[in-house]
């Protein structure tokens, strides 16, 4: 809902010709060899979205789109009387899984990943993904942080085979001086700037599905009254490492992630846009 922008940034226009960010990525993932984009919106925007990307991507790319729904996959249909607040990632990707069927990967409407995380995941899924090993697109952390504000961010824990070992939630991170840090109990703590983060690009076997139902309905009986709380996309890989013993193979990327996360780095998305169509890496009309 882009509480912290104020607007539906997901449909807003960045590039010269009106591109949305996400624009940019379908273009990518055509490019890197994807056959199908699945937009998972809740109802009250399909309308908005088709008349946004139906007849741009048409003959270019299978779209489909599913709902976000509160009573979507929660037992019996039945959610707690006050909860307003979205289930989370985790519970999107579930809301998936009939129109899912292959390997795929899982992206942020609002978040510029650049061609190469794709050209990484599309050979990932197509040459080592399987039910007993999974991936995600490892960001610099220095690449990703935002000159208006404090950001979140999953820092990727990594053992010597680059698999993926925790995902530790660090709140509140910056840019202090030349140093990255995170505000922990008053204090500034470091972190190394090339520390490999999560920006939610995930590589998926559809076996996740399967996985991701029976945690959602424990996860939904453990948390009724806690209104706030959201099944992650992290809980589902935690669970897939520590009690399935699968894989999660961390890809680092050299790419500069950028996203809207304040509406004051509008301006700055904008001109990274602009720097990207002069330097040719797309056209200044993405679909012409």
């Amino acid at each position: 809902m882009a509480s912290r922008y104020g607007s539906m940034k997901q449909t807003e226009g960045f590039g010269p010709s009106g591109e949305t960010i996400m624009d940019y990525s379908i273009y990518d993932a055509i490019r890197a060899g994807f056959k199908k984009v699945v937009f998972i919106i809740r109802k009250d925007f399909a309308d908005n979205f088709k008349a946004n990307f139906e007849n741009k991507l048409k003959g270019k790319i299978e779209t489909e789109y599913v709902f976000q729904e509160m009573d979507s996959y929660v037992p019996g249909g039945r959610v707690p009387e006050m909860r307003t607040k979205p289930w989370g990632t985790g519970h999107a990707v579930l809301c998936a899984a009939n129109v899912v069927q292959e390997p795929f990967a899982v992206i942020n409407a609002d978040d510029y990943y650049g061609p190469d995380a794709f050209k990484k995941a599309a050979d990932f899924l197509l040459h080592g993904c399987n039910p007993d090993t999974w991936a995600i697109i490892g960001y610099q952390l220095d690449k990703t942080l935002s000159s208006y504000g404090t950001v979140s961010r999953g820092v990727c824990k990594v053992d010597a085979d680059f698999n993926l070992v925790a995902i530790n939630e660090r709140t509140s991170i910056y840019n202090d001086n030349g140093r990255v840090v995170y505000e922990e109990k008053g204090e500034k703590v470091e972190v190394p700037a090339n520390s490999s983060v999560s920006m939610n690009f995930w590589c998926f076997h559809p076996s996740i599905f399967d996985k991701a139902r029976k945690q959602f309905e424990i996860f939904v009986e453990a948390n009724w009254d806690n209104l706030k709380s959201e099944f992650f996309i992290p809980l589902i890989a935690d669970d897939f490492i520590k009690r399935e013993g699968g894989h999660i193979k961390v890809i680092p990327t050299s790419a500069q992630w950028f996203g809207v996360t304040y509406k004051e780095d509008a301006p700055e998305v904008k001109a990274s846009v602009t720097r990207l169509v002069a330097e040719q890496v797309y056209p200044a009309a993405l679909w012409s």
